[in-house]
């Protein structure tokens, strides 16, 4: 399984000498099976370069993930280009919720008078296919949902191929239970053992202090998960708009610190990295 990151920034997109290091684009990850089949998770900024890449390479099949419908996760679907061509073919899962949710999330980001460009004019050829609540299978990658706790819900994911697990919880809030959300218990058992965690931790102690329900997570608490679910590796993600280059470094050194002696390996997940599994 291959796994790449076009954007790891929470909330709104940034730019400047300060964000070099981990981006400025918000949420998207690319997943690629054994057999390079695509499955895409999410749409903020960062699918725009995953789209122009997607071009170049002459890839025109993708599945697309939501984790949930807040704008951040949605506002690159108008500028992915792919879109746009008559070849492409798109799968869209029906997550984080049944029915037709995703199909309402996606014509609503460009419904007037949010975008000039209609749904309606994409070239694209789009299907809709059953997912959450239960587990289901892009190629030979086997995937579970589970709920996050955030305002307004939403899922995150275990994909599972060769025997190597990775798990995905983005805005996901560990320190307060929100409707539908998980205890961290049950978070941790979701994640047992898994080869690489990625998971939202936007907030320092501190910060987390004033900003608590806000569907978020704290370096503590990410990583009391990461030591319950006794993971190999665990990726800091979600970055504040505020937070520069140096305050993710610190934020990444302060889970090190906490982690130290358990053998888990932490990185900060920045725009453009890639991991095997």
């Amino acid at each position: 399984m291959f796994i790449k990151c076009w954007g790891a920034r929470g909330s709104i997109p940034v730019s400047g000498k300060d964000f070099l290091k981990y981006g400025g684009d918000t949420t998207c990850m690319e997943i690629r099976s054994r057999n390079n089949e695509i499955i895409i998770i999410d749409a903020g900024t960062g699918i725009r370069q995953l789209g122009n890449k997607l071009i170049s390479e002459k890839n025109s099949s993708f599945n697309i993930l939501f984790t949930h419908a807040h704008w951040d996760h949605l506002m690159g679907f108008p500028f992915f280009k792919p879109l746009f061509l008559s070849k492409t073919k798109l799968n869209i899962i029906r997550c984080p919720h049944p029915g037709k949710y995703a199909e309402e999330m996606m014509t609503r980001v460009m419904s007037p008078p949010n975008f000039p460009i209609k749904y309606t004019d994409i070239k694209a050829t789009i299907t809709y296919e059953d997912g959450c609540p239960g587990g289901f299978k892009i190629d030979t990658i086997k995937i579970e949902p589970i709920n996050l706790s955030h305002p307004n819900s939403g899922c995150g994911y275990k994909f599972r191929e060769n025997n190597k697990t990775f798990v995905f919880l983005t805005d996901n809030e560990l320190g307060h239970l929100h409707e539908n959300g998980k205890t961290l218990e049950e978070y941790a058992d979701f994640s047992k053992n898994c080869d690489l965690l990625i998971h939202d931790c936007e907030y320092t102690d501190k910060d987390y202090l004033k900003r608590k329900e806000w569907g978020h997570s704290s370096v503590s608490q990410v990583a009391e998960l990461a030591k319950l679910a006794k993971v190999k590796k665990l990726g800091l993600f979600h970055h504040n708009q505020d937070k520069t280059d140096n305050d993710i470094d610190n934020l990444v050194e302060s889970v090190k610190s906490i982690l130290k002696g358990t053998g888990i390996e932490v990185v900060g997940i920045f725009a453009g990295m890639e991991i095997e599994l």
